[in-house]
């Protein structure tokens, strides 16, 4: 034991080692309530005594493929648990991604109780999945529940599903791809790095959408299914993969990492209002990242290790005294407050204004600016939170910006730095001669030389009844973009796009009353966004004072 873990831990510039005298115990049978069996492995330091265990669940390779993760932790003075969810990596039953996580964790903590070498001291950690899995059992969890780090991750299936209500498109026929292949032969796997992310781009355009899983794989997969079949945001079906509703009730001490460009930000930071909301105080750390950085995984289990030694082994020399740690992008530093969002921010209009303009004046009377939105020739992604590591999430936006398609709003060149830590959010007057169709608001930064870079960017799916319109026809709609730290310098200007679509991020909305796993006909929108005394959209930044 011990070649590959030194080697990882220098790659993740991890700390010293408290011993690289490990053992392990593989393929230990830990019975579900339904008679299942699922496989774990169990890290421990031979000579240290008995020590907190950490809990990791996956559904994922970590423990046949990874069981390098194991033996680091284990190193560094911790037993370690590694179980293979369902239908995974010689577990029992059928693969059910997220929907049987709390009754299986459930089975695990019974199971942890019995063992003769668990002292009742329990840490999880994980990003992703691996932290959807700690949310499922942070309750039941209890008092042995010592501490926790979430990353990248949601405490709630359908927000990762259906961000805005629409259908994450590119990140989930990514996760599909990597689901189906993530067992196969190392040869599969690399072409699947090499070349996925081409062929994912291409079956993207497939209709209809309830097949894609045959495109890409060859067969069918119930989850994928499900998740098309149940697009209603009021479906029940969701609420076994719902654990938002149990946070306030955890007590566990939470180390919450995540990325400006992470898909899953907006519901890190959602959770983590609701354990401030509870009284909690949890740690945030939000880097310049994407879900699948480098730099952000070797960050969280550094994070992570610092964390789970406080508060399991009271060893607290390396822990922060500041709560939040945020990277400001823009003036390129690091920032630490006591909670997010910082407590001097103030929340700016900037109105929308004819002829393109952005203004905290008040829009004058003016007519509406129009563009139509057509499936067939969808609004392209450009740049933003992308799947599994398909190009850089910052790009410049300007040929996106000439389409007939994506409206622009630009301020006037900013006279000093302007800075906006927290959450942003758009308020749009529009009207649309289709009841189903989408708006997407980007935030851009352009440079001296016209370089438009995009910041953060929401988007909305409408629908019959959401919103209802005024009695003139007009719907006001509130966008909530993805939050963000960002500095705007002095000599640049401020850009506000609006489209109806960012393709293949979100799936095209093809306008029809069609249900949307086996829709295939399309229909034009025209749109119209308003900026007048009455109709006064806008952008909501949250500045803060320097």
């Amino acid at each position: 034991m011990g070649f590959m873990s030194r080697i990882m831990s220098k790659m993740l510039k991890l700390p010293p080692a408290e011993t690289y005298d490990i053992a392990v115990e593989r393929d230990l049978k830990i019975p579900m309530s339904d008679g299942v069996i699922l496989l774990a492995d169990h890290y421990y330091p031979r000579t240290l005594g008995q020590r907190p265990t950490i809990l990791i669940r996956s559904m994922y390779p970590d423990r046949t493929k990874g069981g390098y993760m194991g033996e680091i932790i284990a190193e560094r003075g911790f037993q370690v648990v590694i179980v293979s969810g369902r239908g995974v990596c010689g577990s029992g039953g059928e693969m059910t991604p997220f929907m049987t996580e709390h009754e299986d964790g459930v089975a695990v903590l019974s199971w942890l109780k019995e063992q003769t070498w668990f002292d009742g001291c329990l840490g999880t950690l994980g990003q992703s999945y691996l932290g959807f899995t700690q949310w499922a059992i942070a309750y039941e969890g209890g008092s042995m529940l010592k501490a926790m780090s979430t990353q990248m991750t949601s405490s709630d299936l359908r927000s990762i599903v259906y961000p805005g209500n629409a259908f994450s498109l590119e990140v989930l026929l990514g996760w599909l791809s990597m689901i189906d292949s993530q067992e196969a032969s190392m040869f599969r796997n690399l072409g699947n790095i090499i070349l996925g992310g081409k062929r994912r781009k291409k079956i993207a355009w497939h209709l209809p959408l309830i097949d894609l899983d045959k495109v890409m794989t060859g067969k069918e997969y119930e989850f994928w299914r499900s998740w098309l079949i149940h697009d209603d945001p009021k479906d029940d079906w969701w609420a076994p993969g719902d654990h938002s509703h149990m946070i306030s009730k955890v007590t566990a001490p939470n180390h919450m990492i995540s990325g400006w460009h992470d898909f899953m930000l907006p519901s890190t930071i959602r959770d983590y209002n609701l354990l401030r909301k509870s009284g909690q105080e949890p740690y945030l750390t939000i880097g310049p990242w994407t879900h699948f950085d480098t730099e952000a995984f070797s960050m969280g289990i550094n994070e992570a290790l610092i964390w789970l030694r406080a508060h399991l082994l009271n060893d607290r020399k390396n822990l922060r005294d500041s709560p939040v740690r945020i990277f400001v992008m823009g003036s390129q530093e690091w920032r630490e407050y006591p909670y997010w969002p910082p407590a001097n921010i103030k929340y700016q209009h900037l109105y929308f204004q004819p002829s393109g303009g952005l203004s905290a004046k008040f829009p004058p009377v003016s007519e509406p600016d129009h563009y139509c939105y057509d499936p067939v020739n969808p609004t392209p992604s450009v740049g933003g939170f992308r799947s599994f590591g398909q190009g850089r999430p910052v790009l410049d936006n300007r040929f996106l910006e000439e389409r007939t398609d994506v409206l622009t709003y630009t301020s006037d060149v900013l006279d000093y730095d302007m800075e906006i830590i927290g959450p942003v959010s758009s308020e749009l007057f529009i009207r649309s001669t289709l009841e189903n169709t989408d708006f997407f608001v980007r935030v851009c930064d352009v440079d001296p030389s016209g370089k438009s870079l995009n910041v953060c960017d929401g988007l909305l799916r409408l629908a019959p009844g959401r919103p209802n319109p005024a009695p003139d026809g007009i719907k006001k709609i509130k966008i909530e973009l993805w939050p963000t730290a960002y500095c705007f310098q002095k000599g640049h200007r401020i850009r506000i796009q609006v489209s109806s679509g960012s393709f293949p991020r979100w799936n095209r909305n093809l306008g029809t009353y069609e249900s949307l796993g086996t829709g295939m006909k399309m229909a034009i929108a025209e749109q119209l966004v308003y900026h007048d005394p009455h109709h006064p959209s806008a952008i909501i930044l949250p500045t803060s004072e320097l």
